[in-house]
């Protein structure tokens, strides 16, 4: 998914120590130094191809397993191994702020861990009733999505917008950081375009936005259960946040692509190791003036 550093926006290439060929979409940003690969319906080899090259990439790789996970050299996040209960939506969603260096927010009532099917928590308490899966919102959901990686999906409710940020591992949040790339899966995008990942870096500029494929390959059609991931490796700039689009329609009604509705669900998260953002320079460099001015009054005072 993320294909090894220097490939150029625009081009189609592979590189002699992490063998990847990568579809290429382009930032808005002609000068943005940026590889997207995408892949639709059997995305395992793709999937496989990410993890040689990020270790080729990467000293570490964090994987945000949006359902289940164990820890693992590949540092693969989420929650207990084979878990079958969902979790109630929250915002902002911190269970990996800690261990991973994620935040993820949403303008929505907040962001869940949960089954297709099965489960006995309620994941939408503002619901009536136990809310204990996705297919517990809409029947028809337990047909219409699939797992990457089993059991549980990771989605915002009451909106299709994840906004996420970045700290350095270990600092609870508190020390930002930047990564250079990453990528999602999502499951049964219908429609072109319903579903995307934009770049934002320390400043709050953009880095482009790009589109996820559709689950059902080039030509988009209604498929249900399909899977397809977007990943985006910068080579130059550094991402801060990440906004995650997931469909034109958050979840609730039925997924219905020929009248314009396409409801997706999101599982795995993956990107790079979190590097705190660096001090400004002249920032940097008043700091060293601070401490010879320091320094110079210690010697005065211990010469006086």
């Amino acid at each position: 998914m993320f294909p090894p550093a220097g490939m150029r926006k625009g081009a189609m290439g592979s590189s002699e120590a992490c063998d990847a060929t990568a579809d290429v979409s382009r930032a808005s940003d002609e000068t943005t130094y940026v590889t997207a690969i995408d892949a639709t319906n059997d995305i395992a080899p793709a999937h496989d191809k990410e993890k040689h090259n990020a270790r080729c990439t990467y000293r570490h790789r964090a994987r945000l397993a949006s359902a289940d996970a164990e820890e693992t050299h590949d540092r693969r996040i989420g929650s207990a191994l084979q878990a079958t209960n969902g979790t109630a939506a929250v915002t902002p969603f911190t269970v990996f702020q800690n261990t991973r260096g994620a935040t993820f927010t949403t303008p929505g009532s907040g962001l869940t861990q949960a089954p297709i099917s099965g489960g006995t928590v309620d994941i939408a308490p503002g619901v009536g009733g136990l809310q204990g899966s996705l297919s517990a919102l809409n029947a028809s959901y337990a047909t219409a999505f699939a797992t990457f990686s089993p059991n549980r999906l990771f989605v915002p409710l009451d909106s299709t917008i994840t906004d996420g940020t970045f700290s350095v591992p270990g600092t609870g949040g508190t020390v930002p950081a930047t990564v250079s790339g990453f990528g999602v899966v999502f499951t049964d995008v219908d429609l072109a375009g319903s579903s995307s990942l934009q770049f934002f870096d320390t400043q709050g500029n953009s880095l482009g936005i790009f589109s996820a494929p559709c689950g059902s390959g080039a030509t988009c059609s209604s498929t249900n259960g399909t899977l397809s991931f977007l990943g985006v490796l910068f080579t130059s700039e550094q991402i801060a946040r990440v906004r995650v689009i997931n469909g034109n329609t958050a979840l609730g009604p039925d997924d219905n692509p020929a009248g314009g509705v396409d409801v997706v669900a999101l599982d795995d998260f993956l990107f790079a190791e979190p590097r705190a953002v660096p001090a400004p320079a002249g920032l940097t460099l008043l700091g060293l003036g601070l401490v010879g001015v320091i320094a110079q009054s210690w010697l005065r005072k211990r010469d006086v």
